[in-house]
């Protein structure tokens, strides 16, 4: 693994000040996102993780501004955050370290900036997220928040806009972030319940007979039919999956590995799903440490 210092180097980050800033972003996607920290860190260029990394320390921090609290709140957190933000890119002097680290990386991709517009724009659909009535509203979320949030990092390593195959790589990611975050709803089923709103579309609930309020307050009663839901959104994952296994043959080789490790971690994440089907509101499900390390020494010894 190239030392952080030296990939800081290769990407042409010399000042001590903003070395500083990239280093913070480091820090914090390391503790918050272990897997993903090492996916990047083994399989992409090393002049490339410093923009990586300081577009997943921003998406995350975007997150944890809008994510809790009561709707008004989040709206207000979020309107600061844009403008914050949208100052910081247009070059505005900022001490917010990742938004320095954020502003930077976009003046040496420009094509981050652009992105960054687009998922600020759809958030307003998270600021105000408090479940989804129909898939529809599902799909809108989707389209809007959680797609916008993936291309902060893919358009980083993705094909060019106008170029051949950039159409067919943003519909590979759309297919790759919808399982993802079909996987992620279920995956954070206890956490979601205790706070009132889950990723499960209401009226797939009631089609199982079940709600959030017998989510929480009898969950082995609701176990059978829980088993049954996990088993039907867990087979619309299922079949996002064998199209995204195409995105590798899409970008340069460089970025291959990357891409290949960051699909088959999420199927172990959905094989861990599916294997706690039942048991989702006591255990949780992750997938096994010691698998996914597995998945990223293979593709770094492949590279």
């Amino acid at each position: 693994m190239t030392r952080w210092s030296a990939a800081l180097t290769q990407a042409g980050i010399t000042d001590p000040r903003l070395r500083r800033s990239y280093d913070a972003q480091r820090k914090l996607v390391r503790r918050n996102r272990r897997e993903e920290y090492l996916a990047v860190r083994l399989l992409l260029p090393a002049r490339i993780h410093p923009a990586v990394i300081a577009a997943v320390a921003f998406m995350d921090e975007t997150d944890r501004r809008i994510d809790s609290g009561d709707i008004p709140v989040r709206q207000d957190a979020l309107r600061t955050w844009d403008r914050q933000t949208t100052d910081a890119l247009a070059g505005g002097p900022t001490e917010n370290e990742t938004l320095r680290a954020l502003a930077d990386t976009a003046r040496r991709h420009p094509v981050l900036g652009v992105q960054v517009r687009h998922f600020l724009d759809g958030a307003p659909v998270e600021a105000t997220w408090s479940g989804f009535a129909t898939d529809a509203d599902f799909q809108d979320y989707v389209d809007r928040y959680s797609l916008p949030a993936l291309m902060l990092t893919a358009s980083l390593i993705g094909p060019e806009q106008g170029s051949e195959h950039h159409e067919r790589f943003r519909h590979g990611c759309r297919r790759l972030i919808e399982a993802m975050q079909r996987t992620d709803f279920l995956a954070d089923l206890a956490e979601d319940v205790g706070q009132g709103r889950v990723g499960i579309p209401k009226d797939e609930l009631e089609r199982h007979g079940l709600d959030v309020d017998g989510l929480r307050d009898r969950p082995e009663q609701c176990a059978p039919a829980l088993a049954r839901l996990v088993d039907e959104q867990a087979a619309r994952a299922d079949a996002m999956l064998p199209e995204c296994r195409r995105l590798p043959d899409l970008v340069a080789p460089p970025y291959r590995p990357f891409l290949a490790a960051l699909i088959s971690v999420q199927v172990l994440r959905l094989d861990a799903v599916k294997a706690h089907r039942a048991t989702l509101l006591r255990t949780g499900a992750s997938p096994a440490t010691l698998a996914a390390l597995r998945i990223l020494w293979r593709g770094y010894r492949t590279r």
